[in-house]
């Protein structure tokens, strides 16, 4: 199984490609680029100079031997009511799914739309909107993954779009397989109760494409690195082994470097692959 991680906070303190170089060095196999700044029409991957810095992104990648596996679109998809945002996020996803075709990425996690209390209401929007990006998935060869989400409200975890099993489940199989997948974000499961075992055993072989792997103390969504919370790491490396999990293993952990001193960050990254390589092992000998 290969390993990936986001470049999120070493990009943030190094730039895109030396994030890349270092996460190579490290000894990852892959990684996934955040584009989380493209919410704002004015960062630089909205603008004309966007592809030359993606196709740069790609030689340096190429030339360190280090893959693209998946990417991280803007978000929030949506914002109900508010057209201006709406048009800019529509055409900045469908950059992001062209962004990772040029990387050579197979996955574009793009986040569902919540809408509060009505869940037929919800579906619709979401069905609208992911059969929307269709036409530029296929153009490009890749698959939108949906990603199980929470909300927030008087100090804890709640219900959100694709939050439980069933309802992730009902999302996936109304749409077409060759443009959709799963991203199982294995923090956000059990903020709401649901231990990310019993996601990933409802959602199976067929339907789990991607990861973000991370631990919380089931109360607050942490992205911190595994083992130093409360997830169960034997329970969830065992589920993993019995679906035979076709995917990358793909930390979203980035709050756990983003503790330490910038300078010290790739020794931190480093101990995340060490642990990532330890994750992988009790999968594959489960």
């Amino acid at each position: 199984m290969l390993l990936s991680t986001q470049t999120h906070s070493l990009a943030d303190t190094f730039g895109r490609e030396k994030a890349v170089e270092i996460l190579a060095a490290n000894g990852y196999d892959c990684y996934d680029l955040s584009m989380f700044e493209m919410t704002s029409p004015d960062a630089e991957l909205c603008g004309d100079g966007g592809e030359a810095i993606i196709a740069s992104l790609r030689k340096k990648a190429d030339a360190c031997g280090i893959k693209c596996n998946q990417t991280h679109a803007p978000f929030a998809s949506m914002r109900l009511g508010d057209d201006a945002y709406n048009t800019h996020m529509n055409k900045a996803i469908k950059l992001a799914i062209k962004y990772t075709g040029m990387l050579g990425g197979g996955i574009v996690i793009v986040h569902p739309i919540t809408v509060p209390g009505d869940p037929e209401e919800q579906k619709r929007i979401n069905m609208e909107f992911y059969n929307d990006l269709i036409p530029t998935l296929r153009q490009w060869k890749v698959k939108a993954a949906l990603e199980n989400m929470f909300g927030w409200a008087d100090g804890h975890a709640t219900p959100a779009a694709c939050s439980t099993p069933e309802q992730f489940c009902e999302y996936l199989d109304a749409l077409p397989k060759d443009c959709f997948t799963a991203c199982l974000d294995i923090g956000h499961s059990g903020l709401i109760g649901i231990p990310a075992a019993t996601m990933i055993r409802a959602l199976g072989h067929d339907r789990l494409g991607a990861l973000h792997v991370h631990d919380n103390d089931m109360h607050t969504d942490m992205h911190t690195l595994p083992f130093t919370v409360r997830l169960d790491w034997k329970e969830i490396t065992a589920a993993l082994a019995e679906i035979n999990y076709k995917g990358e293993f793909t930390f979203e952990a980035d709050t756990f470097l983003n503790r330490f001193p910038g300078d010290f960050r790739p020794a931190a990254s480093k101990f995340m692959e060490q642990t990532g390589r330890l994750l992988i092992s009790m999968i594959e000998n489960a």
